[in-house]
């Protein structure tokens, strides 16, 4: 037989191999890990206390989901539609997804949150993948705490860049030129003369 014969069936073996891992993941969400991921983040909300739903999601099968979900409010936001009415824009507050990957591997995303028909929602941020031998409670409160991480930032935007010199300091700091005459000659930042 000659070598590239021999690497073909080690590639066909590991093709069978792979395909087993797929039922086997797919079995093993089904056996526990949907309910090992659900009472993971139920105790994590109750620890933390935490406004927030687990949800399971199951619309199709081999695709599941297990999603913690901050829920839904009024944004503050509203349109005045006439005396006394007013549309108001929903707010989704955020979510961290489990979900079946078409393999049956589990991926880990954070759904931002967005505001209904303001700007578009931002795409979900990938936190890993998982098989599901590999999913442990230390990685559940690491996820949770980069989903709160992340949402805080959300919440919280602006465009300012770390270093970035905005208000009274920029405009009368150290870093300030005045020209012979007297007149202000721009600002530049100290460092950078």
């Amino acid at each position: 037989m000659t070598t590239q014969m021999i690497n073909l069936k080690r590639r066909a073996i590991q093709y069978k191999e792979v395909l087993n891992n797929t039922i086997a993941y797919r079995q093993a969400w089904k056996d526990n890990l949907k309910e090992y991921i659900k009472g993971q983040l139920e105790a994590l909300v109750q620890a933390i206390e935490i406004q927030a739903t687990v949800e399971e999601r199951s619309d199709v099968e081999n695709l599941g989901a297990v999603v913690l979900n901050l829920g839904d409010v009024k944004s503050g936001m509203f349109q005045h539609l006439g005396p006394d009415i007013e549309r108001h824009l929903i707010k989704h507050n955020g979510s961290l997804i489990y979900q079946q990957l078409f393999n049956g591997k589990v991926i880990v995303l954070i759904q931002y949150p967005y505001i209904e028909n303001y700007g578009q929602p931002r795409p979900p941020h990938t936190i890993a993948i998982y098989r599901p031998e590999e999913l442990q409670e230390p990685f559940f409160i690491r996820h949770v705490d980069d989903f709160l991480a992340e949402i805080m930032k959300w919440e919280d935007f602006d465009d300012d860049e770390p270093n970035k010199r905005i208000g009274f300091n920029f405009n009368f700091g150290p870093g300030m030129q005045i020209s012979p005459d007297g007149q202000e000659g721009g600002s530049q930042n100290v460092e950078e003369q």
